[in-house]
C-alpha cells in the first residue's frame, strides 16, 4: 500500500465513528426522554472504557509487529493474518449495518431498560458493549490498512479526524442541526469500504507470499509507466484501494475475487432492502430521533 493511506483511514474513522455515535445517541435519547439524565455519566463511563480498550488493542497490535516479532517471516505472517481478519470484520460490519439498522434502536432501548432495573454497573456495561465492537473493529481495520506505511502518524491523524467528523455529524443529527440521508451515506461508504477491504486482502496475500506460505512473487503484468506510483492518482489508488501497476497473479486474483462478488451482493442487498437510519422513502432521520 501507499506510505500515506490517509483517505482510507479517514473513511474508516468516519464510518465507524458515525456508527458508534448513532449508537450512543440512541442510549442518550432514551435516558433523556425517560427522565433518567442522572444515568448519563454511566453511559459516558462505559463509552470511555470502550475507547480505552480499543486504543490499547491497537497499541498491542503495533507493539507485537514492531517489537515482539523480530523475525521477518514471522512479521510478514502476522501482518497477513491480521489483514485477513480485518477484511472479515469489514465485510461483516457493512452487511450487519444494512441488516440491523432498522431494529438496532429498539434492541438498545430494551437492553438499557433491563440494565436500569439491574443497576448502574449494568448501564455502564450496556454502553461499553454497544461501543466496544466498533472500537475494536476500527483498531483492527486501521492496523490492516496502514501496516505497510513508513509512519503511522499521518494515517492515525486521518483516522482521528474521521472520528471527530463523525462525532460532530452525530451531535448535529441528534440536535436537529444537521440533516443527512443515512441510507445513502452507509451505501456509498459501504461501497468504498468494500474496495478498501479488497486492497487489504490483496496486501494480506502479498504478505503470505513474502512469508513463504503462498508461492509466486512474479508480476502478472507491469503498467507502472501508465499507473505511475509516484503520481497523485497512482498514490491515491494505491493508498486507498491498493491498486498497483505490477501486482502478482495471486494478488490480482485476490483483489478481484473479493471485490467483485462482495460489491454485487452488497449492492443487490441494498437495492432490495433499504435500511439504516433513513426511512424507506428516503427521508432523513436518525435512530435517536426515532426513539424520541
Amino acid at each position: 500500500m501507499s506510505d500515506s493511506p490517509l483517505f482510507a483511514t479517514y473513511l474508516i474513522g468516519l464510518r465507524e465513528g458515525l456508527e458508534a455515535t448513532l449508537v450512543v445517541s440512541i442510549l442518550v435519547a432514551y435516558l433523556v426522554k425517560s427522565g433518567r439524565r442522572r444515568l448519563l455519566p454511566h453511559v459516558a463511563g462505559g463509552v470511555l472504557v470502550a475507547v480505552a480498550l480499543s486504543v490499547g488493542f491497537g497499541a498491542m497490535l503495533t507493539y507485537t509487529r514492531t517489537t515482539l516479532l523480530s523475525d521477518h517471516r514471522d512479521r510478514e505472517l502476522f501482518e497477513a493474518i491480521t489483514s485477513v481478519a480485518a477484511v472479515a470484520f469489514v465485510t461483516w460490519m457493512i452487511f450487519w449495518m444494512r441488516k440491523a439498522a432498522r431494529s438496532i434502536a429498539g434492541e438498545l432501548r430494551a437492553k438499557l431498560s433491563d440494565a436500569i432495573a439491574i443497576g448502574s454497573v449494568a448501564v455502564v456495561a450496556v454502553a461499553f458493549l454497544a461501543v466496544v465492537r466498533e472500537g475494536l473493529e476500527t483498531a483492527l481495520i486501521f492496523f490492516g490498512t496502514v501496516q505497510s506505511a513508513d509512519s503511522d502518524t499521518g494515517p492515525l491523524l486521518a483516522l482521528v479526524g474521521g472520528v471527530v467528523t463523525a462525532a460532530v455529524i452525530g451531535i448535529g443529527l441528534y440536535a436537529g442541526a444537521v440533516r443527512i440521508n443515512l441510507t445513502r451515506f452507509f451505501t456509498w461508504t459501504g461501497v468504498l469500504l468494500v474496495l478498501v477491504a479488497a486492497g487489504i486482502f490483496k496486501y494480506g496475500v502479498h504478505d503470505f507470499q513474502e512469508s513463504g506460505v503462498l508461492p509466486g512473487n512474479h508480476p502478472a503484468f507491469d503498467v507502472t509507466k501508465v499507473l505511475d506510483p509516484g503520481s497523485w492518482y497512482g498514490a491515491l489508488l494505491e493508498g486507498m484501494f491498493n491498486i498497483t501497476g505490477d501486482p502478482t497473479w495471486l494478488e490480482l486474483a485476490a483483489w478481484l475475487a473479493y471485490a467483485v462478488p462482495v460489491l454485487v451482493i452488497f449492492l443487490a442487498f441494498t437495492w432490495t432492502r433499504p435500511t439504516s437510519g433513513a426511512t424507506a422513502s428516503g427521508s432523513t432521520t436518525t435512530p435517536a430521533a426515532q426513539s424520541a
